[in-house]
């Protein structure tokens, strides 16, 4: 099944590519893929506090990706795999994309401000074409009316 992979997280651009993926797969049959990412931590001297932080961003990621879960199910009747990985998020989005053929697009959405987040900046920049995929990029400016007539 042709699935659209979105990588979330807190920001309003994510929830633009959520939108735009799961009335895509709704329309074309396909699928959503939610992808949060915990970036490495910083070392912390004490191990129960390091503990701590990762517990936090654990449950931080898991709140998201079942809002996203729910996002998906709302907009398009579309049950979405979940996923949770932690390390850079390059590297993860990557591995993702590697470990599942069914993944047609990688979709990602600027800020309101058209500013590129560091995966657009990679994925359109200095790896642009290396994935096995197209990324598609929604405009965080986007009226909502103009997104779901392009969805």
């Amino acid at each position: 099944m042709r699935t659209y992979l979105v990588v979330i997280d807190d920001s309003p651009e994510a929830s633009l590519a959520l939108r735009f993926a799961a009335r895509r797969a709704a329309r074309t049959g396909g699928g959503v893929a939610v992808l949060a990412i915990i970036p490495p931590q910083d070392f912390v001297a004490f191990g129960g506090v390091q503990a701590t932080i990762e517990a936090e961003a654990r449950e931080h990621a898991e709140q998201l990706v079942a809002a996203a879960s729910d996002a998906v199910m709302q907009e398009g009747n579309i049950v979405a795999q979940t996923m949770i990985r932690s390390g850079k998020p390059v590297e993860v989005v990557r591995d993702a994309i590697g470990e599942n053929d069914e993944v047609a697009a990688l979709v990602l959405a600027t800020a309101a401000s058209g500013a590129p987040g560091p995966l657009v900046t990679h994925f359109t920049g200095q790896d642009a074409g290396t994935l096995p995929c197209p990324v598609m990029i929604v405009p965080g400016g986007i009226d909502i009316a103009r997104l779901d007539a392009l969805s």
